[in-house]
């Protein structure tokens, strides 16, 4: 298995590359705070860049710009329900995950119904979502039960038990994309839709239930970032638009459809926080941080591609 045959790889070494810069800063003395950080912040990352590659492997064109609002929404929401109490932390849980679930069909149904492409359908969606999230949270930030607070911001064998869950997840969305006829079927028609048809696959289903997978798993980041962060807010799903589309490119999943990696997103998601905080330890302005940050990214995306710049 060479790297250019895994292109995924890449993110992994670029990370591993970027934390070893970062720890340098410090002589040393930040290393685990450090590893611990990326694999907290990075695990949200994780989790609705997972539901991002299962929609994008579906073909070109093919997204979810519903995400942040939804995030949003279902946190809002879960968090209004439990009312700050340990009893109801898993009926508040069904409830994120119901609300994924009624946004991922109300998105599909808006790209069948209408005809119109996804990039458009789900951005609408998104301001119908957000519009929702604003009359439930009404400016309050909604606090988590403390149980839920305290397992989301905990450690188990010196890892973050966010990191734990996603990494649960990782494995069963690895085995529902490489061990199952549902994974084989996305592949099939992310490569051609119409050849899926003429085999035979049931498109418009596994469409469907490939964009409620993804509003379900962005869903389950709003619940879990919300009971890290002390709360529900507005904003709180606004950075992970981009970053679930970042980290599935960097991790190797082909935008054209048809191939979708999990560890890649792992990689990714690591490299994209230790950039922003190596350029953080080093004093960059946002400026140039976010100038250099777009150059890290299409350099490490043009190695694992194998291509090489030309003037």
């Amino acid at each position: 298995m060479t790297p250019m045959r895994r292109p995924w790889i890449w993110s992994f070494v670029a990370a591993a590359l970027v934390f070893a810069v970062t720890v340098l800063a410090t002589a040393g003395a930040s290393s685990i705070g450090l590893a611990q950080a990326a694999l907290t912040f990075g695990a949200f990352a994780i989790i609705v860049g997972i539901g991002q590659m299962f929609v994008i492997t579906l073909g070109a064109g093919n997204i979810d710009l519903a995400v942040p609002a939804t995030m949003t929404l279902a946190a809002t929401v879960a968090l209004k329900f439990m009312n700050e109490g340990n009893g109801l932390i898993l009926p508040g849980l069904a409830v994120a995950l119901l609300i994924g679930g009624a946004i991922g069909g109300a998105n599909y149904a808006l790209i069948k119904a209408l005809r119109i492409p996804p990039i458009i359908a789900t951005l609408a969606m998104s301001f119908v979502v957000q519009s929702a999230a604003i009359a439930t949270n009404r400016g309050i930030r909604i606090k988590p039960p403390p149980a839920l607070a305290g397992f989301s911001t905990g450690l188990t064998l010196g890892i973050p038990n966010v990191a734990w869950v996603t990494l649960g997840l990782s494995v069963l969305a690895w085995l529902l994309l490489n061990r199952t006829v549902y994974g084989r079927w996305i592949a099939a028609i992310g490569q051609s839709q119409p050849a899926a048809r003429m085999a035979g696959i049931p498109v418009d289903g596994v469409r469907l239930a490939t964009y409620v997978l993804c509003a379900v798993l962005a869903a389950l980041a709003g619940f879990v970032l919300a009971s890290f962060s002390g709360g529900a807010a507005l904003n709180m799903g606004q950075e992970y638009l981009l970053m679930s589309i970042a980290v599935v490119v960097i991790g190797g999943t082909a935008v054209a459809g048809g191939d979708g990696n999990v560890p890649g997103i792992w990689g990714a998601s690591l490299f994209m926080y230790l950039v922003v905080t190596m350029l953080n330890t080093y004093g960059w302005q946002a400026g140039a941080r976010l100038i250099l940050t777009g150059l890290i990214i299409i350099a490490v995306i043009l190695v694992a591609s194998g291509r090489r710049g030309r003037i």
